[in-house]
């Protein structure tokens, strides 16, 4: 069988796009090859902590990265297609209204996940494409509304999953409102990071493969290794000891917005939350004391899976 899919997730900063062609290989398994990975900066959930709605202004950014995303999965021929929505929908009291315009530009219903969902999606993808070196396997997709912690194995069974209110919007917003922020600012984050941690159900220790996921991370995979601009190819893969992911954390979180866009691999809309999110996985990575992963591989490459393989995709209109 040979058919065209494409995954789209509309998350709390960026909406973005992946188009696989699904292949059987000769022992008759399915395979993914990426024809298309696209990615725009919307600021979907922008105020949405303090004011419970979708702004206007970023939901018309949303449609607009949309309309130049359907042309793609037109010319590719993609058959199905599955439109997720996260953590700025599932706080917002307006996402019919975005996703209305969703509906009328893709013709497909859009889906708002649980945090359950979106940690099992995540793990699926970040495991299809990572190097695995034992089990337990913990994957960590640190979004700007929320952070998913998802333990299970190289077979890809999740033993435990959690979804916390804790992303890089969202800390930004709460509690970095400085530029730089203030000590006391990063004191009453960590704060509160590591009160949410001391509940989270997930187990985190003995972990043998620990995988991030998500823009954060390999934003800070890319400053780490000294790009001068983003490449992916070079962040896949690439290894951070928990050494290097704190002291990134302590300078990012000193740094302004502007200092840190001048970097070079970090765009500028990334600058704006990047320090609050370095807290946020500085601290879960302080917990997990195993090498951290950054993987390309993540919740696009799940929900593609999810369409492959358990039929969750719907159809397009023809």
């Amino acid at each position: 069988m040979t058919e065209t899919v494409a995954a789209l997730d509309a998350g709390t900063n960026t909406l973005r796009l992946y188009v696989a062609r699904v292949d059987d290989s000769a022992g008759g398994h399915p395979a993914l090859r990426e024809l298309e990975r696209e990615l725009r900066f919307v600021g979907l959930g922008h105020g949405v902590d303090a004011t419970g709605r979708l702004d206007d202004e970023a939901i018309a950014r949303a449609w607009s990265a949309i309309d130049e995303y359907v042309p793609l999965i037109r010319k590719h021929g993609c058959t199905r297609a599955r439109f997720v929505a996260t953590s700025a929908s599932r706080d917002a009291a307006n996402r019919d209204q975005f996703f209305a315009g969703v509906r009328e530009r893709v013709g497909i219903e859009p889906e708002l996940i649980s945090g359950d969902e979106e940690a099992e999606l995540s793990f699926a993808g970040a495991v299809s494409g990572a190097r695995l070196d034992g089990d337990p396997v913990l994957v960590m997709d640190s979004g700007g509304g929320s952070t998913e912690l998802v333990r299970g194995d190289s077979s890809g069974r999740v033993d435990q999953a959690d979804s916390i209110d804790m992303g890089s919007r969202r800390i930004r917003e709460r509690y970095l409102l400085d530029d730089p922020a203030t000590p006391a600012q990063i004191a009453a984050a960590r704060a509160e990071v590591n009160r949410l941690l001391d509940v989270c159900p997930v187990d985190l220790s003995g972990i043998r493969t620990f995988i991030g996921v998500a823009g954060t991370i390999t934003s800070m995979a890319a400053v780490n290794l000294g790009l001068a601009s983003y490449d992916r190819t070079r962040v896949h893969g690439s290894v951070m000891t928990t050494f290097e992911v704190t002291e990134m954390a302590d300078r990012l979180l000193n740094m302004s917005a502007a200092e840190i866009a001048v970097l070079g691999p970090v765009a500028p809309e990334r600058a704006k939350v990047l320090a609050a999110g370095a807290l946020v996985v500085a601290e879960v990575t302080r917990r997990v004391k195993v090498n951290l992963q950054a993987s390309e591989a993540d919740i696009l490459d799940g929900i593609a899976w999810s369409i492959v393989g358990a039929g969750k995709g719907q159809r397009l209109p023809g």
